[in-house]
């Protein structure tokens, strides 16, 4: 029993920490920023652009999406 209570406390205080923290939307504002802002994004090679681009697809997919369509078109499920 003592047990039980002990792993809710914990995760009460883990969720209320990352709920602060908020954590996925600081991670999404860098990597809005390093896309946005140009500078170390363009210098920072092939590795670093990669997971830019990686954590800005995971945060904000909905962006994602719209930026890729805007820049190329409908390549993928076109209906026209």
């Amino acid at each position: 029993m003592g047990v039980v209570v002990l792993v809710a406390v914990v995760a009460l205080a883990a969720g209320y920490l990352l709920g602060r923290l908020r954590p996925w939307s600081r991670l999404g504002d860098w990597a809005a920023d390093q896309v946005r802002f140009t500078g170390a994004w363009v210098r920072g090679g092939a590795g670093r652009q990669a997971v830019v681009v990686l954590v800005h697809v995971v945060t904000t997919p909905r962006t994602s999406w719209r930026l890729f369509h805007a820049a190329y078109g409908y390549p993928f499920f076109s209906t026209r």
